[in-house]
């Protein structure tokens, strides 16, 4: 068996959220980071889940999330600076990375990025652009319609072997992604589609909370 680590993401700032920190809102009896992170606690194959998190809340996330399982880190200044010291701190040959504001990812959805991840070494979780795409220009007039075949929106997790996203990582350690994928397709290191689902949303705004708490 495969042992994976997971990185949760938790160190955003909710500035476009609120003035509350949107990770410790609560989900009908949950908050959003214990409901996040309580889908991928009973897997076999995830030994630890790391949490790169801010000093601000970091005693708030110890206080909530007693797990074996669990280690909660300083995080960085960014999302990519965040990952990389979650990176440093993973023991397994294969990690997810998931975004702690996805509290609705399904247990399906995070074994298909194991199964995966080990067979591609680099994956992400996605779904088929439905809406009409338009391009804009600065002025606000349409300048055409792009073809939405071929187009897919990002979601998390997305699995990597760790040697080669911690390289990656650290090879463009100056930039500010904040995709992981994206920083393999500046190195041209193939990356595999899983099908994702329209209710893995990232919580952003109030009206997402919303729809988290009635569909859980």
């Amino acid at each position: 068996m495969n042992n994976f680590s997971v990185i949760i993401t938790a160190g955003g700032s909710s500035s476009r959220y609120g003035k509350e920190n949107k990770l410790l809102e609560k989900i009908n009896d949950k908050t959003v980071i214990e409901e996040t992170v309580s889908k991928f606690t009973n897997f076999n194959e995830i030994d630890e889940i790391i949490i790169p998190t801010n000093t601000e809340v970091k005693s708030e996330f110890e206080k909530l999330l007693k797990n074996p399982k669990i280690k909660i880190i300083n995080g960085g200044s960014t999302r990519q600076k965040s990952v990389y010291e979650g990176l440093k701190a993973v023991k397994n040959e294969y990690v997810l990375i998931h975004d702690g504001a996805r509290p609705l990812i399904t247990k399906e959805i995070i074994k298909n990025c194991i199964d995966s991840t080990v067979k591609y070494n680099a994956i992400s979780v996605m779904t088929k652009t439905t809406d009409t795409i338009k391009e804009v220009d600065e002025s606000g007039r349409i300048i055409r319609t792009i073809d939405r075949s071929k187009l897919y929106n990002t979601q998390t997790p997305q699995g990597f072997k760790t040697s080669i996203i911690k390289e990656a990582h650290e090879k463009l350690i100056n930039g500010n992604y904040t995709d992981d994928c994206s920083m393999l397709e500046e190195l041209n290191i193939p990356v595999y589609i899983v099908n994702g689902s329209y209710t893995n949303i990232k919580i952003t705004v109030k009206n997402d909370l919303d729809f988290a708490k009635i569909y859980l």
